[in-house]
């Protein structure tokens, strides 16, 4: 059970190490562009090419979705990146349903964990698999690797590397399902949690108010997709990457712009600037700041 591109290594994974994969849940086609063009999810898209049977439920509580789910006698279900299930789905298989998550659990419950852990700025994060119980992202640990968080990686950059990791972890998993060699180890509590939640567009604004090292990780957090954003002269841009700008200017209230229209283009933060090194304008395309300078004036 999953949808993205996030999901698709653990399916292939599991169907190239002879597993039988008897069918996958996925989202609903979507309609998208000018045309309104069904979009198939990259899920749909793999199980295709393997042949294997799709199901695609509006409504997961549904009785002709559960009676066809039955009828495939699946003895382990796994999620990756999908939605929240009902208790008569996840408890059906007799060996359980487990789910790929991207933190190291119970840290970064939620549906954005690699976004967060970055925007934190944590120098390490992971994957966890766990079983799957009433509450979301708490069910009893079945294995956790680790996996560090450079100083210059996006939520991209480490998006695709735990979409690998995951995928063999989710073999591992299964593997050890399977030979009944397993502990499932209950969440435990140390410290407050950090949560996870869902990112909206007003969630992804830059607050200049900010020191300049967390408005860094804010937008390495949120590169290439949401996107960070701000307003520059009245004109809403998206930023896809800053730096730290050494400028002895003080006086300058946080969100100040300064720019020679050249070569830089720096905003003041709380405890000094930061340069905006690739953005992208309403309506045109992505680009680095120079370019961008050289047919635009601020």
């Amino acid at each position: 059970m999953g949808t993205p591109e996030f999901a698709v290594p653990s399916l292939e994974t599991l169907v190239e190490h002879k597993f039988n994969v008897v069918a996958v849940v996925t989202a609903p086609d979507k309609p998208q562009g000018r045309g309104r063009k069904p979009q198939i999810s990259a899920v749909k898209e793999s199980a295709q090419r393997h042949h294997i049977p799709v199901l695609q439920p509006h409504n997961l509580k549904d009785e002709s979705f559960i009676t066809e789910l039955e009828s495939y006698r699946a003895s382990l279900q796994v999620v990756v990146a999908f939605r929240m299930l009902p208790e008569v789905v996840w408890s059906m298989p007799e060996l359980g349903t487990f789910n790929l998550h991207a933190s190291l659990l119970p840290q970064y419950r939620g549906a954005a964990p690699i976004h967060w852990a970055i925007i934190n700025g944590e120098a390490e994060t992971g994957i966890t698999t766990f079983f799957l119980k009433h509450e979301i992202d708490t069910g009893s640990i079945l294995f956790q690797e680790k996996e560090p968080i450079q100083v210059n990686d996006t939520v991209g950059v480490v998006y695709d590397r735990l979409k690998v990791k995951g995928a063999h972890l989710v073999l591992k998993t299964v593997r050890a399902i399977e030979e009944g060699k397993y502990k499932a180890i209950p969440q435990e509590m140390s410290g407050p949690l950090k949560p996870a939640p869902k990112i909206f567009k007003e969630t992804c604004e830059i607050n200049w108010e900010q020191t300049s090292q967390k408005i860094r990780n804010f937008v390495r957090g949120l590169s290439p997709y949401p996107t960070a954003w701000c307003t520059l002269r009245g004109k809403v841009y998206k930023i896809f990457q800053v730096s730290f700008f050494d400028k002895n200017e003080t006086q300058n209230s946080p969100g100040t712009v300064n720019t020679d229209n050249k070569t830089y283009l720096c905003v003041k933060t709380l405890d000094g600037w930061v340069s905006i090194d690739c953005l992208q304008p309403e309506g045109k395309r992505k680009m680095k700041t120079e370019e961008f300078l050289r047919g635009n004036k601020i």
